[in-house]
């Protein structure tokens, strides 16, 4: 019994510091941003958008959680702007 505490105490533990580290919305990868940057490198640095919309010529695309996230928009796929709310 006692291993099998241990082991369920370990995968809990295992999960939650995974859950916790998987995040890409961090201030230290939106300070790798930059204007000009490809939609391929904001994607390699944030991961997939969570949804992009295009309107005209700008391509707006946001990275988000419950209660944070990242919008980036590109021009001829380069980055223009972008913006961050409740990342610090």
């Amino acid at each position: 019994m006692k291993i099998s505490a241990r082991l369920s105490l370990t995968a809990l533990t295992l999960a939650a510091t995974l859950a916790a580290g998987c995040s890409r919305l961090t201030v230290e990868n939106y300070d790798k941003i930059r204007v000009g940057m490809r939609y391929d490198e904001v994607k390699q640095v944030l991961g997939a958008p969570d949804k992009c919309s295009d309107v005209l010529a700008v391509k707006t695309c946001k990275w988000s959680d419950d209660n944070r996230h990242i919008q980036v928009n590109f021009v001829a796929d380069q980055v223009v702007l972008f913006t961050s709310e409740n990342l610090r």
